[in-house]
């Protein structure tokens, strides 16, 4: 995940992405912050989950390989980091060609609760620093699919373009409205708004909702578009996450689907969903395990500006998958 070693592999990269590297490299560090921030949210969104997004290159490697739901979701949701990411940096000044979202014509904020005056509606302006969505957009579709050639007749192809645009959107078809009032005595007769992104865990959120409800598909006749498999079933819309395999059940190691098992994993004794020891276990049973750990406790802050904090023994009880 080093810029310089991405960058040096040229040969390995496809036309867009070697310019990338070549004129703007830059670029390329927020590209693996987004990236890397996306695997951190795809193993939160599954912690619970046969399959935990786990990142050991030889496993991992193998489920991308596959057409099935989870390489849909992190194809997604990684598009979707490097979107934020690249946005993020322009709005913290970290870019040199790009910054705050130009100020448009959009329509006005709705008022916030308790900012109108006695004399009408409040005033307001767009302006703070927004985010450049659109920036960060952009870049993440030319590093993301740029390995991808567009009129390729291959379905994989389609696929991934279709789930990558689906992860960019998550992001740029949330932004959401901040505003700060401006008046004396604390009134609100002028507001100040700008544009931010999604939290990304909102993201995640949204993405693992089109996870849940991922279509699954199949190549057209004419070899460039994507059909639903079965009948009366409504054509994916852009933001939807998309298949064309069937997950192996992911319960015991198999170097070939990338499945590490889940003999091991912790797992709710009680719980009747994923995360309960029947599913996650497989059948196969669980084992109830002490484990004792220490953590820092009875944290004081002293001037200045030290905290100091005692070392407690804590006891928590594991239910482990057999």
């Amino acid at each position: 995940m080093d810029p310089n070693s991405i960058c040096r592999k040229t040969k390995r990269l496809a036309v867009k992405q070697a310019e990338l590297c070549q004129s703007q490299p830059e670029i390329i560090n927020e590209v693996i912050k987004g990236t890397k921030l996306g695997v951190r949210e795809c193993k939160h969104q599954f912690r619970f989950r046969r399959w935990n997004c786990t990142s050991h290159s030889k496993y991992f490697g193998k489920v991308l390989q596959q057409d099935i739901r989870e390489t849909a979701f992190v194809y997604a949701v990684t598009a979707a980091g490097v979107t934020h990411a690249v946005t993020q940096a322009c709005s913290m000044g970290d870019l040199l060609q790009c910054g705050c979202e130009t100020t448009r014509s959009w329509a006005p904020p709705r008022p916030a609760a308790g900012t109108s005056t006695g004399t009408g509606a409040v005033k307001w302006e767009w302006g703070g620093c927004g985010d450049d969505v659109e920036f960060g957009y952009e870049k993440s579709k030319q590093f993301m699919d740029g390995r991808q050639k567009r009129g390729k007749s291959d379905i994989r192809t389609l696929m991934d373009l279709h789930n990558n645009e689906a992860g960019r959107l998550a992001v740029k078809n949330y932004m959401r409205a901040e505003c700060k009032c401006h008046g004396l005595s604390g009134s609100c007769t002028l507001r100040t708004c700008w544009r931010k992104m999604p939290h990304f865990r909102e993201v995640g959120n949204r993405l693992l909702e089109r996870f849940n409800g991922a279509s699954k598909v199949m190549g057209g006749n004419d070899g460039k578009t994507l059909i639903p498999t079965g009948r009366n079933i409504k054509p994916p819309d852009k933001q939807d996450l998309i298949y064309s395999a069937e997950s192996p059940d992911f319960c015991l190691p198999n170097r070939k689907t990338g499945s590490v098992g889940t003999r091991g994993r912790a797992c709710n004794s009680t719980a009747l969903d994923m995360s309960g020891c029947d599913l996650l276990c497989c059948d196969r049973g669980y084992r109830d395990q002490t484990v004792v750990y220490e953590e820092n406790c009875l944290c004081r802050f002293h001037w200045c500006c030290v905290v100091q904090c005692k070392k407690c023994s804590v006891r928590k009880e594991l239910s482990l998958c057999l």
